[in-house]
């Protein structure tokens, strides 16, 4: 595969081949001759003008190659614009890196491939399977570029400083921002940049193996490919450092950045085309302006701007010379995260110097510059009175230059945004990669949002889009300014962003419109990610913007125009933060408030001023906090990195003899409590170890199963403490990237008790917790926790090679007598009987009893302690898990450090049961939150108490319960603060945030306000019976085929019902502003659907109500209608009237109810809703006729609507109609119906969360996608998933003592649906088209080879029951289509698909996240590949387009015992005995 020119043939004679790989950043080109010799590669950036980029390159092409004609095939993630724009073929860039590695590397098991913005794993065998980064740019060649940049580097330089490397820091990669959140820090304070290097090179490596391989290992031959990981030896060092002793070997191939265009190359069997005349082509190619939407423009015409410019030239500060300055003079400054600001004020407010520059990673040289400078012009007359320092390295400056005071920087910015507009009622700063948003009431700060999860939005986006254009970020503002069609790009991730630049590239917008979408995109994420705005009436009237970002006119014209506001912006926004802290200089000064500092350094002293740093590691207590330690040159030092006291000092021995701050932290305390107790000897135990992993419930539930088992005679084994290292042993294992960090340490404990040798581990499935308060509506656990076992026996491979039996029953711990006969039931092998069990659990619930009243009394001392000490306390409240300090990451430490106390939200929640006002807003079915909300109740009748939430990041539950949390405290007029944490250790946002809300109390409580309350809970407004004739009811759009019908049944019943057909982008935007950003993507739909039509003006609002079904259960749908109110109240809408229909009986509404003739129109709605859905889905592909299937299906819609709406009587038909002579008619004609000769198409199934899976609108019309494919879609009936919420009855008595009585009314209502069902199966059975639906119980059997009937939140079993079937039904090839994050899928979906893979070999499973800001580009690109497999390998090509699959009738599946955990490799079940229904 030499690179040479072949001189002997004209080359237009020759065979040529070309591959041209069209990526995020880069072009790749390869001509390969007939020998697969290279004639021609090139690699360059493009700029994002990926038209001109082409254009040059295929010039360059033609050139080296005169006269040259080619078969040419255009790759890449952005190369199917281009294949388009030139009428070239296009291949799937895995399709052409496979080629080519099964060309060249066909020993190759697993490929790595870093990209520009995407990182991908392929894993080759059995079946090409491909994760990529679907929500996230962490750790790709973008996030590296960035990371370079903050080193002052390039990816070369930072390769070269990475080989020189001591030792690694922690750095997040999950974002470029909290990896620069890590990395400022560390620059900041003088660590080296060749161990930075390597930590962001170990960054990216974690992140990718974590993120993507989910729970799949890699091992064998690994190919690296791509740029980065070609050009940079030291990545490829650290992604073996994370793999060592896993892989047999790596493969670097010579080219590894062509290898896509190669893989193109080699497979391209287009028709020839002359290389120069593509060439000339592609220089005026560009594609369609297709589906972009546009917003409006900035300006609309010159005079707008000037109008602009002149009124935000107005806002400014009064400026004094400095020669002219005289006596005292205060001086701020504001050291940021990569800039350094400073103000000098004089006595009457004038600014008479300021600076604001980069701080080149070294603030405290660029302070002591700027000091240095003062010193050298200022005027004999004048002195330096008084210095206050700010933002991120207010400590660290503050201590190099002696200064007296510091101030956190939310305050500074107050101060000065009070001063210039007296009465401010909101703050927004938006700097380098920190967004702060201040809520002002009666001049005091009411709250403070700060971006805890992500940077997009911030100023260093912008810059690296900037950066990706070739431009600086001043000619990238100005052009947007007049941009006529600013592309919509949404509110997401940097790296979503760029998959919808790329989109508007090959659409051909301009550099400029992209420019202008960002600053709206910017603005949209403060507005909704950040603010969570829902109306900008909440901004109040006086609006100041400041911070860097919003001296970009373009960022700031942005936000007048989405929140219809005049904003104030001070011309001196980037020096606020400076400026407020001169202020506050000055005010102490005059309060003479005194100083812990011996003052400034004078001019002699900053002479040769240095600072020298170094690192260690505090070893006092268990958090082993990093702390860098500088020392000055007069040999003074500043410690930072440390969370509490004690490690503020640099000889730690000194301190280690010191006590402990005797503040109350209820978090050491509990901890120490909870771990407390002494196993039983070897001779004790008599039957034997049993290991419990120490996470997730076990910081709840400890004592009891503690006392429980060893009551029993077993010696309980607990894994070790939580440690980032025991989390990297399980990341392998991790099936779901976008989990809590709680839950992926689960997998790091289940391998630590595997390697200290236990061979049986006991974790099991808690569905209910005890009953903890009364009067919550249940005591759920969250999905995740719940059923969080059923991932580890899925995905922990350890278990199988070191034959460890995991014992992961479902219980319920509500019901004593039941817990008793299922524990004696699962150790019945150990001989336990039930009489034993009864008195195990009796003395495992004393103990409970005992540790929560220890805890109640922890609380109870700390309250005592703070009244006799007059000292305030903060509730840190979480869940049970956060009082590991894995997880909280020593918060409560640094909480203590302020002088404040800590204590836990269980250890005051029974202090707040009376005070809480019932019934809440949401459905309160979690035990745990329970607590949480009597807690804020408490702190809010508390004045010497706050309350911070802690919320683990991807916690689905806490999209519910921190509105819930904010509502309680609002309505007590107090300050909620939230605090996001993950596996990242970085406390310096929660510093701030901490200081800033301490801040806040105490002028607070200087402002001595009058408490204002107001009631907590609005009355419900019902649907009365009055309203059932006046008013239309509003449906949501659910599954097409179902809807239409079901729309006319409940009419027939005399409701006067719409279904909203269509969720437009529109629809979805909005219900992003009135929906929690972090709820489920169907929440957001749905309710973003119902109350823009509100907004409409098509409804007349006294006469409409609104109607959502909802479900029951754990999962966070049950809360959907909470959610819905929220935002009708927030939208002005709370008067109107929501129907909540469900079958659990959730809500009651006098006007509507589910009368038996309803219930029996509904049923055959959706069965005729069903089958149309699978005779049109069997046929339209294979239609003779183009447009005859759709015609069909809409002719027998309006038929089925005609017989409910006509009492049974059809004038489309023209006869009477009954429901049985509706089903034979549907399956008659499409039995008839004319179809093409040829072999049945690769069949796809689409299965994953209802309403993503069957909302087209919700999947991006999935289905379409398949069908292009030229593959069929499958999709099971909706029925199915109602029969699959009325199959559990019988199994839920028995595990858990639910569904008494209950049980029988599913069975009854079963039997009417399978009534209904039994005329479709016997249409079907007759016809040779279709194939026939499985039975439910069958379903049942399939779902328990993987997974025990106790998952029933979302799908739950179902979902699994519906994957094994279809595999079995001959389509292997499935989509689990799921919203991002969705807490019951990191179980049921992505949390199986090992086990899925292990069983059948062949299944080609992709899982497909939706939410409002993916990346289309990336699920299409998923899709895509599947198909391509499913093509590749069509099992039913020898079946004719006319004839059904008939599986063969199955051999009757074995159930297995109880406790069964290692299923034998026969296909027997893993999981419990079903229930014969």
């Amino acid at each position: 595969m030499d690179a040479h020119r072949g001189n002997a043939i004209a080359l237009d004679d020759q065979d040529l081949r070309m591959g041209l790989d069209v990526g995020s950043t880069t072009i790749k080109a390869v001509v390969l001759d007939p020998d697969e010799n290279i004639l021609f590669e090139d690699y360059r950036r493009h700029h994002a003008d990926i038209t001109g980029a082409m254009a040059s390159l295929l010039g360059d092409a033609a050139k080296a190659l005169p006269g040259a004609t080619v078969h040419a095939t255009v790759t890449g993630s952005a190369g199917l614009g281009t294949a388009e724009a030139l009428d070239l073929t296009f291949i799937q860039e895995v399709m052409a890196e496979t080629a080519a590695v099964q060309h060249w590397n066909p020993d190759a098991d697993v490929l790595l491939e870093l990209g520009g913005e995407d990182a991908k794993i392929t894993y080759l065998k059995p079946v090409p399977e491909q994760r990529m980064n679907g929500s996230c740019a962490g750790g790709t060649g973008a996030f590296i570029d960035q990371m370079a940049t903050l080193l002052h580097t390039d990816a070369a330089g930072l390769n070269d400083l990475a080989s020189r490397a001591h030792t690694i820091h922690p750095i997040a990669s999950r974002c470029g921002v909290f990896a620069k959140s890590d990395l400022q820090p560390l620059i900041n304070e003088g660590a080296r940049h060749e161990d930075l290097a390597a930590s962001v090179m170990q960054a990216v490596a974690t992140q990718c193996i974590a993120g993507l391989a989910c729970g799949r290992p890699i091992r064998g031959k690994v190919i690296f490919l791509g740029g980065p990981l070609h050009f940079m030896p030291a990545l490829r060092d650290a992604f073996a450092r994370v793999l060592e002793g896993k892989v047999d070997e790596y493969i670097t191939p010579e080219r590894a950045q062509l290898y896509v265009a190669m893989g193109a190359a080699l497979t391209s069997a287009s028709e020839p085309v002359d290389l120069a005349e593509t060439a000339e082509r592609s220089r005026h190619a560009r594609t369609q302006n297709g589906i972009s939407q546009s917003m409006p423009p900035l300006f609309r015409n010159k005079e707008e701007l000037a109008e602009f410019t002149k009124r935000h030239s107005q806002a400014k500060l009064p400026h004094l010379p400095l020669h002219d300055a005289r006596g005292n003079l205060f001086l701020g400054i504001d050291a940021g995260s990569t800039t350094i600001k400073s103000v000098l004020l004089d006595e009457s407010l004038n600014i008479v110097a300021s600076h604001y520059a980069s701080n080149e990673g070294d603030p405290v040289s660029a302070a002591v510059q700027i000091l240095t400078d003062l010193y050298d012009t200022m005027p004999a007359e004048a002195t330096i009175a008084r210095t206050c320092t700010t933002g991120y390295g207010e400590g660290l400056v503050k201590a190099a230059l002696g200064a007296e005071d510091g101030e956190v920087e939310t305050m500074a910015h107050y101060r000065a945004a009070d001063h210039l507009l007296p009465g401010v009622t909101a703050i927004i700063d938006i700097g380098g990669q920190d967004m702060k948003y201040l809520r002002v009431v009666d001049q005091v700060i009411d709250s403070i949002s700060v971006n805890e999860a992500c940077s997009s939005g911030c100023g260093s986006f912008l810059q690296t889009f900037a950066a990706g254009m070739d431009t600086d970020i001043q000619s990238f503002a100005d052009m947007s300014l007049m941009a006529q069609h600013p592309v919509d790009l949404g509110s997401r991730c940097t790296v979503f962003m760029n998959s919808s630049v790329k989109q508007a590239q090959k659409e051909g917008a301009s550099p400029a419109d992209i420019a202008a979408g960002l600053s709206y995109s910017v603005v949209r994420n403060a507005l909704y990610k950040v603010i969570k705005l829902t109306d900008p009436s909440q901004l109040g009237d006086k609006i100041v913007v400041q911070g860097g970002t919003f001296l970009n006119n373009a960022v700031l014209r942005a936000f007048e125009k989405l929140t219809g506001r005049e904003v104030v912006r001070p011309a001196e926004a980037g020096l606020m933060g400076a400026y407020g802290a001169a202020l506050t200089a000055r005010a102490r000064f005059h309060a003479g408030e005194p100083t812990t500092s011996d003052g400034l350094r004078d001019r002699a002293e900053l002479d040769g001023f240095a600072v020298e740093t170094h690192r260690d590691d505090c070893t006092l207590c268990q958090n082993h906090c990093q702390r860098t330690i500088a020392t000055f040159s007069d040999g003074r030092v500043f410690v930072s990195g440390n969370r509490c006291d004690r490690g503020a000092e640099v000889d730690n021995r000194t301190m280690a003899k010191l006590p402990k701050s005797e503040l109350p932290n209820v978090f050491e305390t509990k901890y120490k409590r909870l771990f407390s107790y002494r196993r039983l000897t070897v001779k004790k135990a008599f039957r034997g170890d049993l290991g419990l992993p120490r996470a997730l419930n076990m910081y709840e539930n400890y004592p009891f199963w503690f006392t429980t088992l060893s009551a029993l005679g077993y010696r309980v084994m607990i894994s070790g403490r939580s440690s980032h290292a025991l989390f990297e042993k399980g990341m392998e294992s991790i099936a779901s990237e976008n989990i809590c960090y709680p839950a992926k340490l689960n997998n790091g404990h289940v391998e630590d008790l595997v390697k200290r040798g236990v061979k049986r581990i006991f974790d099991p499935c808690i569905r209910f917790e005890q009953v903890s308060v009364a009067d919550a509506d249940a005591h759920f656990n969250c999905p995740v926790v719940a059923s969080y076992p059923e991932v580890i026996r899925a995905n922990v491979e350890s278990l199988r090679e070191k034959d460890v039996e995991l014992i992961s029953p479902f219980l319920s711990l509500a019901d004593p007598d039941k817990l008793a006969e299922r524990l004696a039931e699962i150790f019945a092998e150990d001989g336990v009987t039930v009489e034993e069990a009864r008195q195990a659990v009796a003395k495992g619930l004393e103990e409970d009893k005992i540790f929560h009243d220890d805890v109640r009394k922890m609380g109870e001392d700390a309250l005592a302690y703070m009244a006799e000490h007059n000292v305030p306390g903060i509730v840190l409240a979480g869940r049970p898990y956060h009082v590991d300090p894995e997880i909280h990451h020593g918060i409560p430490e640094m909480v203590n450090s302020l002088g404040m106390a800590v204590l836990t939200e269980d250890s005051v929640a029974h202090l707040g049961s009376d005070l809480l006002e019932r019934p809440l807003r949401v459905r309160d079915q979690w035990m745990f939150h329970s607590r949480l909300y009597q807690a804020a109740a408490f702190v809010g009748s508390r004045p010497d108490l706050e309350l911070v939430q802690l919320n683990s990041f991807g916690c689905g539950l806490d999209a519910i319960t921190t509105d819930q949390v904010r509502e309680i405290l609002a309505a007590r007029d107090r300050i909620y603060t939230t605090l996001k944490i993950d596996e990242v250790s970085n406390l310096g946002a929660a510093r701030i945030r901490m200081r800033s809300l301490q801040a806040a109390t105490k002028e607070r409580a200087r402002h001595d306000r009058k408490l204002v309350t107001h009631p907590l809970s609005d009355d419900r407004v019902l649907f009365t019976k009055d309203m059932k004739a006046t008013h239309t009811i509003l449906v949501p759009q659910l599954a097409p085929y179902q809807t239409s019908v079901a729309e006319a049944a409940l009419r027939a019943s005399g409701y006067n019902v719409e279904v909203l057909e269509q969720a437009s982008r529109e629809n979805i935007d909005f219900g992003l502003s009135v929906v929690n950003n972090d709820a489920c993507f169907p929440a957001i739909v749905v309710i973003g659907q119902l109350v823009s039509a509100l907004k409409s003006g098509k409804y007349d609002l006294d006469h409409t109500t609104l109607f959502l079904t909802q479900t029951g259960g754990m999962c966070r749908a049950t809360n959907y209608i909470g959610l819905l109110r929220k935002a009708l109240k927030d939208a002005g809408f709370g008067d109107i009237p929501v129907i909540a229909a469900s079958l659990q009986g959730v809500e009651d509404n006098p006007g509507f109810s589910l009368t038996a003739p309803l219930i029996h129109r509904m049923v055959q709605a959706i069965t005729i809703g069903d089958l149309l859905q699978k005779v049109h889905l069997r046929t339209r592909p294979y239609e003779a006729v183009p447009g005859a299937a759709d015609e069909l299906m809409h002719h027998w819609t309006t038929i089925a609507r005609e017989h409910f709406l006509d009492g049974g009587h059809s004038k489309t038909w023209g006869r009477r109609t009954s429901y049985k002579a509706i089903i034979n008619g549907i399956v008659d004609d499409f039995e008839h119906l004319e179809l093409i000769d040829g072999p049945r198409k690769p069949r796809v199934g689409v299965l994953g969360e209802i309403l993503v899976q069957f909302h087209p609108d919700a999947n991006n019309h999935i289905v379409d996608t398949i069908e292009s494919e030229d593959c069929e879609a499958v999709l099971p009936g909706l029925m199915w998933f109602v029969y699959n919420c009325l199959s559990a009855g019988d199994y839920n008595y028995k595990t858990f003592g639910t569904d008494k009585w209950s049980r029988h009314l599913k069975k009854a209502f079963r039997g009417l649906l399978m009534q209904y069902q039994k005329p479709v199966t016997t249409a079907l059975r007759k016809s040779t088209r279709f194939e026939v639906p499985t039975p439910i119980t069958e379903l049942m059997a399939d779902a328990q080879r993987i997974v025990q009937l106790g998952n029933q939140a979302g799908e739950g079993w179902y979902l699994v029951g519906e994957m094994v079937d279809m595999i079995r039904e001959g389509v292997p090839n499935i989509a689990v289509v799921q919203p991002f994050a969705c807490l019951p899928n990191h179980v049921t979906g992505r949390g199986i698909f090992r086990e899925i893979r292990r069983q059948f070999p062949h299944a080609n499973v992709v899982s497909v996240d939706y939410d409002p800001g993916a990346s289309q580009v990336n699920q299409l690109n998923r899709i895509k590949l599947m198909a391509a497999t499913a093509r590749d390998r069509n099992d039913s090509e020898e079946l004719d387009a006319n004839e059904a699959i008939r599986p063969e009738s199955d051999e009757e599946i074995p159930t297995s015992p109880q406790t069964a955990s290692r299923p034998d490799l026969n296909g027997t079940p893993v999981m419990e005995l079903s229930l014969h229904v």
